[in-house]
Parts: C-alpha cells; structure tokens; sequence
C-alpha cells in the first residue's frame, strides 16, 4: 500500500503508528495493496479554510475526506481494484481538545479521526441514524482490532 503522511504543523505526531493504523485498516477493509492514501496534518487556519471552502462551514474542524476513485471495501477474500483512495486531512490542535474532553490520549483521538476518515473514503457516512451505527459500529471494530493487534505484538 502505498501511503503518504506529511504533518505541515508543530505538533509531533506519532506517524509511524498512524501508518500501521491505515495500513491495518485498508487491509481489513480488503483493499487492493496497490491503492493509495494521503494522510495530512495541518494547523487550524489551514483546515478553516479547507472546512470554509469545502463543507462551508466556519472555523476549523477535526478531520477532512477527500475521495479521488470513490472505491468501495472489498468483499469476503476479496479485493478493490487498485487505485487512488484519495486525501485525509487532519487538524491535531482540534484532535488533542476532543481527546481531552474524552479523556484519552491525543493520538487515541488522532487514530480514531484517522480511522474516521479512511471510512469516509470509502463511501461511509453517518448522517442518517442507520449510516451512523453502521459507520461507528465499523470504525469501532478497526480500532479494537488495530488496539489488540498491538497489544500482542
């Protein structure tokens, strides 16, 4: 899998986990290892204009989807087509105040944004109650297993 990560802001992020945490989640989602991601890090006046221009919404946000192929999750022992999956841009400064209001570690919050996003990519949404406990219930189930998958290497 080709996947690209570029923090552009002063707030250390943990990239080499946040790169198994995708590549653990592309792979459950089973798609093809040639797809490719872009994971990017920006300050908050960059992702309020992105958040601005995009969604036309003020101030900044926490996580951005930018689908490029629109490819869908692969079926039972079977993958996607290669191609671009697209971008996902994060905001950090937003990631670390929902982490404290949720009483987790910064990077907890970054990974399930990250996770968020990758779902995003791939067709998920959450904007009807349906959408939002299939969407969650998944997101969920790839941040358990990524957590486990640690935990015993």
């Amino acid at each position: 899998m080709s996947i690209e990560i570029n923090n552009e802001t002063e707030i250390s992020v943990d990239e080499a986990r946040v790169l198994r945490l995708a590549q653990h989640a592309l792979g459950e989602l089973n798609i093809h290892p040639k797809a490719e991601l872009a994971i990017q890090f920006v300050d908050e006046p960059a992702m309020e204009v992105l958040h601005i221009q995009w969604m036309d919404e003020p101030g900044p946000t926490d996580v951005l989807s930018f689908p490029m192929d629109e490819l869908r999750p692969g079926g039972e022992g079977e993958v996607t087509e290669p191609g671009l999956l697209g971008d996902i841009v994060i905001c950090p400064q937003v990631a670390i105040r929902q982490a404290e209001v949720a009483g987790h570690e910064p990077i907890n919050e970054i990974l399930l944004l990250t996770t968020h996003g990758i779902l995003h990519l791939l067709g998920f949404d959450h904007a009807e109650p349906d959408e939002e406990k299939e969407m969650f219930g998944l997101q969920k189930a790839i941040l358990d297993n990524f957590y486990a998958s640690e935990a015993s290497a």
